[in-house]
């Protein structure tokens, strides 16, 4: 564990050191977002936090590549998703430069979706029916499908000052807890990829978000966004080819779901809010791409919320859901239940006071003719 913790400061400390640099050089290329209708910040903002994270990540990859047992966990696959987190982040920056069009964004997911492929990093079983092995064809698809969907998950969420690094961090923290406590538990190695790598994103995410808190000097932009949901899916990939499913569905059948399970939980507000906005736009006539403002974070802005409020209250949201899923793995069901009860009073008082504040301050301006009421 002090090794982890070790790999998770370094990242954490690089990452908030070289932020401000990836901030300057993202303004003399041009890599940052002009003011836009649909856009909650008020000044021209840069891009470009992904390469302070890819930076970050390599330098701290080079250092605990040497300790004794997290060292031991470099091998292929983390090789694989280095490369493939290179490639992704390589795309992103171009992205959050030149505004690429979906379909190449796409075709650069997939490709890196086939790095990880070529380096054992694959979707091989499905919890149905028990544990159900999978052609390798179909294993392929369905990892590039879920790695696909993974990215564009955390790249839809990036919508708000802080937002996306912190519900990232939520999720690492969620899947770092659970890998390594499943190989407590069963006694595999605690020198897996999963471990090192979502200890790594926990560092990242922290040290960024500084940066990214509300008011955000720096966005990770695409390059952020798409690196870190690369991260995530292939280390949830790794982890269930690392596992003895077969034992574990003997000893505790919740563990053996949890491994493909949890991503979805972790990433359940992104994936909602990703459905909903789908939905809506296709109801409307329009472009299933197309940008609005209705998003949740929209809405709860809209509701009274300040951007900081906003962006802690789906935090709770997500750990509503990411918690909970790790408990009822090695625990009795009802103290994930009571968990996930606990947050979600947390996140509704915060919506209250936010709102009844809210109402107060507007009545207070109406009163005194600040503010007129046009609804």
């Amino acid at each position: 564990m002090r090794e982890y913790l070790l790999a998770a400061a370094l990242a954490g400390i690089f990452c908030f050191m070289l932020t401000p640099v990836a901030r300057r050089l993202a303004m003399v290329s041009g890599a940052y977002i002009e003011l836009r209708s649909r856009d909650m910040h008020t000044e021209i903002t840069p891009r470009w936090g992904g390469l302070a994270m890819w930076a970050s990540m390599s330098l701290t990859c080079l250092i605990v590549s040497h300790l004794r047992l997290v060292g031991t966990a470099f091998g292929r696959e983390l090789t694989g998703i280095f490369l493939a987190g290179t490639l992704i982040m390589l795309l992103g920056a171009l992205d959050d430069r030149f505004d690429l069009d979906s379909l190449t964004k796409f075709a650069g997911q997939a490709l890196a979706a086939g790095i990880l492929l070529l380096h054992g990093v694959q979707i091989l079983w499905l919890p149905i029916n028990g544990i159900l092995t999978l052609p390798s064809n179909i294993g392929a698809v369905l990892t590039v499908v879920f790695v696909m969907l993974v990215i564009n998950a955390v790249n839809f969420v990036d919508g708000l000052d802080g937002l996306a690094s912190g519900i990232v961090a939520v999720c690492a923290i969620a899947f770092f807890a659970f890998s390594y406590i499943l190989a407590v538990d069963n006694g595999f190695s605690r020198a897996g990829a999963p471990s090192l790598v979502m200890a790594i994103v926990v560092g990242l995410c922290l040290g960024f978000l500084p940066h990214n808190y509300h008011p955000a000097k720096i966005f990770m932009g695409d390059s952020g966004a798409m690196f870190l949901g690369l991260l995530l899916s292939a280390s949830a990939i790794t982890l269930t080819g690392q596992i003895d499913v077969n034992a574990i569905s003997n000893q505790n059948s919740r563990s053996t779901f949890v491994p493909l399970i949890l991503p979805f939980t972790v990433l359940a507000i992104p994936l909602l809010d990703l459905g909903m906005a789908v939905v809506r736009r296709l109801r409307a006539g329009r472009s299933p791409f197309a940008a609005d403002r209705e998003h949740l974070h929209h809405r709860l802005l809209r509701m009274g919320n300040s951007q900081r409020e906003v962006a802690i209250i789906m935090y709770l949201w997500t750990a509503m859901f990411a918690f909970p899923t790790v408990i009822a793995a090695f625990y009795p069901l009802w103290t994930a239940l009571a968990v996930a009860l606990a947050i979600a009073l947390a996140s509704i008082f915060r919506i209250w006071r936010n709102r009844r504040a809210f109402k107060l301050a507007k009545a207070a301006a109406m009163a005194t003719g600040e503010l007129v009421d046009y609804e």
